[in-house]
C-alpha cells in the first residue's frame, strides 16, 4: 500500500505524485480507482454525494486498493476536518484557502496537541484537533500508535481557488506544515470572470504567477486535470506541477460508457 511517507518521498525527489478524485459514494468504485495505479484517491466531500456515516467504508475501499485515502473537505471547518480524520483520511485538501490566517486555523484543527513540533514561536495553533476514540485509531485500541504515526503525518494541501489567494500566496506557502497547494481551475477562473476559459491570456498569466511564486518558495504546486488527458498530464508535470489529481470517477465513467454512433 502507498503511504503518505511514500508520497512525501516522491516529492522530496522532485517527482510528481498523481492521484484521482471520487464523487460516487461507492466503496467498490473507490477500490477500483485505487487499484488503477494512483498514489492517492481523494473523496470529494464538497461536490460528491458523501455522508459522514459512509466515509469509513469508502476509505477502507481505497486502502484495499493500495492507495492513500485523502478527502477534499466541503469547507475547512473544525467539524469537517474532524469527521474526515476520524473516519480514516490520511490526507486533507482544504478548499478555498485565501489567507495565511485561514490556513493556520485549518491546520490547527487537523493537529493533535503536542504534535506541533513543526511550529515556530508564533505558529502554535490557537485551537487543536479534538482527542477521542474513533475508527482511525480502532476506537482506542491503537490510539497511541495512531497519534504518533498517521495523525502526525497527515498530508495537508491548500486549494488555491480565488484571485485573493494568489495575492496572499507567499504567506500561504510559508506555513511550515503545508505539504502542497492545488489550483482549482474552475473556481479560480470563475473568480476572474473567466469561468472555464483556461486558454484566456488573463488566466494563463495568473497560472504563470502561481508557478513563479511556488518556484521562489520551493513549494509543491498542484492542480486538478478534470478531463483525463495523458498529454496534458505530461505537459503540466513539465511545467512544474507535482501534486496532481487526474480525472474524476464520474468523468471516467461517462467518457467510457457513452454509446458509440452506429
Amino acid at each position: 500500500m502507498i503511504t503518505v511517507h511514500d508520497i512525501r518521498a516522491k516529492l522530496a525527489k522532485d517527482e510528481a505524485t498523481v492521484g484521482t478524485w471520487l464523487q460516487l459514494p461507492s466503496a467498490d468504485v473507490a477500490e477500483l480507482m485505487a487499484r488503477a495505479g494512483y498514489d492517492w484517491v481523494a473523496v470529494d466531500m464538497e461536490h460528491g454525494s458523501f455522508g459522514r456515516t459512509g466515509l469509513p467504508d469508502i476509505f477502507r475501499g481505497i486502502e484495499a486498493g493500495g492507495a492513500a485515502p485523502f478527502a477534499r473537505l466541503p469547507e475547512a471547518s473544525k467539524q469537517n476536518i474532524k469527521a474526515a480524520l476520524e473516519a480514516g483520511a490520511q490526507g486533507l485538501i482544504f478548499p478555498m484557502i485565501e489567507s495565511r490566517a485561514q490556513l493556520d486555523q485549518a491546520i490547527g484543527w487537523a493537529t493533535y496537541p503536542g504534535l506541533d513540533d513543526w511550529a515556530g514561536p508564533s505558529e502554535h495553533p490557537a485551537e487543536y484537533r479534538g482527542v477521542g476514540y474513533c475508527r482511525a485509531n480502532v476506537f482506542g485500541k491503537e490510539f497511541d500508535a495512531y497519534r504518533q504515526g498517521v495523525a502526525k503525518e497527515v498530508f495537508l494541501v491548500a486549494q488555491i481557488e480565488h484571485v485573493r489567494a494568489v495575492e496572499n500566496l507567499e504567506q500561504i506557502l510559508s506555513h511550515p506544515r503545508l505539504d502542497a497547494i492545488m489550483v482549482g481551475p474552475y473556481d479560480l477562473s470563475g473568480s476572474m470572470g473567466l469561468t472555464g476559459q483556461f486558454d484566456h491570456p488573463g488566466f494563463a498569466k495568473v497560472m504563470e504567477r502561481i508557478n513563479a511564486v511556488c518556484a521562489k518558495c520551493h513549494a509543491r504546486m498542484g492542480l486538478h486535470i478534470v478531463q483525463p488527458d495523458k498529454a496534458e498530464l505530461k505537459r503540466q508535470i513539465g511545467l512544474g506541477a507535482r501534486f496532481i489529481a487526474y480525472g474524476i470517477d464520474t468523468v471516467f465513467l461517462w467518457k467510457s460508457a457513452e454509446r458509440p454512433a452506429v
